[in-house]
C-alpha cells in the first residue's frame, strides 16, 4: 500500500483545509517521520515540492507538538496497548494513536472528536481490525484522563471547603 496524499488532500490548494483534512496531513508528516530522520521543517518542505500542496498550520502544529512530547504519547500508547509493543503496531496505526493522543492531551478539542477522528483515518489507511484495537486504546486513556479529572476537581473542591 502506498501512502500518498489523497486526492482531496492535494486539490486543498485552492481553499482553507478543515480540521480533518488538516488531521490527516499531520498524518502523513507524522508517518513520514517514522521512515525519514530529516527535521520537521525538511519533511514539510519535502511534501510541498513533491506534491506542489500547502501545507495547513494545524498539521504542523500537530506534527511539531507530537515530535516535542513523542517519549511520553508513545509511553501512553504502550501503556494502553496491552500485549503490544510499540513496535509491533502497524507504523499507520501507531502514527495515527500518537495524534489522536497528542491532541487529547494538548488540544482544546473534544477528546471523543479526537478519537473518532482517528478511528476513521485508521480505517480509511489500515482496516477495521487496527481501528477497533485503537479505539480500545484511545477509549481506555479517555476514561483515566476523564477519572484523573474528576480526582482532581475533588481534591480542589475539598480544599476549598476546608478553608471554610
Amino acid at each position: 500500500m502506498t501512502l500518498g496524499y489523497s486526492e482531496r488532500t492535494v486539490n486543498m490548494t485552492r481553499r482553507e483545509m478543515t480540521r480533518r483534512e488538516a488531521r490527516e496531513q499531520a498524518f502523513f508528516f507524522l508517518f513520514e517521520k517514522i521512515f525519514n530522520d530529516s527535521d520537521i521543517e525538511d519533511i514539510v518542505e519535502q511534501a510541498m515540492l513533491a506534491r506542489d500542496i500547502e501545507v495547513d498550520q494545524y498539521a504542523i502544529k500537530v506534527f511539531k507538538g507530537v515530535s516535542e512530547h513523542i517519549e511520553q504519547i508513545d509511553n501512553i500508547i504502550q501503556k494502553y496497548s496491552i500485549g503490544w509493543k510499540n513496535s509491533r503496531i502497524p507504523k499507520v496505526t501507531f502514527s495515527i494513536l500518537r495524534l489522536a493522543v497528542y491532541e487529547m492531551l494538548y488540544e482544546d478539542i473534544p477528546m471523543s472528536v479526537s478519537i473518532n477522528e482517528a478511528v476513521e483515518l485508521i480505517k480509511i489507511y489500515a482496516g477495521t481490525e487496527d481501528s477497533s484495537f485503537a479505539n480500545g486504546i484511545l477509549s481506555s486513556f479517555f476514561k483515566d484522563l476523564t477519572k484523573q479529572d474528576e480526582e482532581t476537581k475533588e481534591a480542589s473542591e475539598e480544599q476549598e471547603n476546608d478553608k471554610i
